[in-house]
């Protein structure tokens, strides 16, 4: 039998069409890099952000955090210069954001063989005849100490004030991180059970508000990197 051959076209089957390929363009612009910035945390004497600063350095490890220690009597006027600060109230200012964060108790500093070591807390009844040390940077504002006496020198910084304490020469009431700031061997400190808390808050001006104060707030509030704000 004779074999029909096979049309041309069967023979050599169309091909199919090439896919297009997306093309590679080299010179396409790069996203620029953001420009160097550093993240500036003021704080009072006493404030402890130790553990917020580690936990800012793992999750922002391309912004460093300055850690800007700062007065209480100027800690209003450091906000202009900063992003945000630990301060101590109070502080009432509307153009600033407050989240209060913890209450100091107030404690007594006198020295380490007074007889007032002897208890294991004590209360304002305790320190009737003792002489109080002023201080000139005080944090507590004016103390209600019935019996108590003023001491007949000018009020002290707090660690020149807890150095005369030390000495035998009166006490000294603070809250009680500024007790440990200024910790020596010849004085102690008992709390002050009755006495007035000493509040530590993060604080910053409402209209900068950058993403980098939202992410140590997030800090400071305990959200993780993925929680949503």
């Amino acid at each position: 039998m004779r074999r029909n051959k096979a049309a041309p076209a069967e023979r050599f089957p169309p091909q199919k069409p090439k896919k297009k390929t997306a093309k590679v363009v080299f010179d396409a612009p790069q996203p620029e890099p953001e420009a160097p910035r550093t993240f500036r945390l003021g704080a009072v004497p006493g404030a402890t952000p130790g553990k917020w600063i580690d936990a800012w350095k793992q999750r922002m490890p391309r912004v460093p955090l300055e850690l800007v220690p700062i007065e209480v009597a100027t800690q209003r006027e450091a906000l202009d210069a900063i992003d945000a600060a630990l301060v101590r109230l109070p502080l009432t200012d509307e153009s600033l954001h407050i989240i209060p964060l913890y209450d100091e108790v107030p404690v007594v500093i006198a020295a380490v063989d007074s007889h007032l070591m002897a208890a294991e807390e004590l209360s304002a009844a305790d320190l009737e005849g003792e002489v109080v040390i002023g201080l000139s940077d005080d944090v507590l504002g004016p103390l209600d100490l019935p019996g108590t006496l003023p001491a007949a020198f000018a009020a002290l910084p707090t660690g020149e004030a807890i150095a005369t304490a030390a000495s035998g020469l009166g006490i000294v009431i603070v809250p009680m991180s500024l007790a440990r700031l200024h910790h020596r061997k010849d004085a102690d400190h008992r709390v002050l059970a009755d006495g007035p808390t000493s509040t530590v808050a993060l604080v910053w001006p409402r209209d900068r508000t950058t993403p980098d104060v939202e992410t140590f707030v997030g800090i400071v509030r305990g959200r993780t990197a993925n929680s949503s704000r």
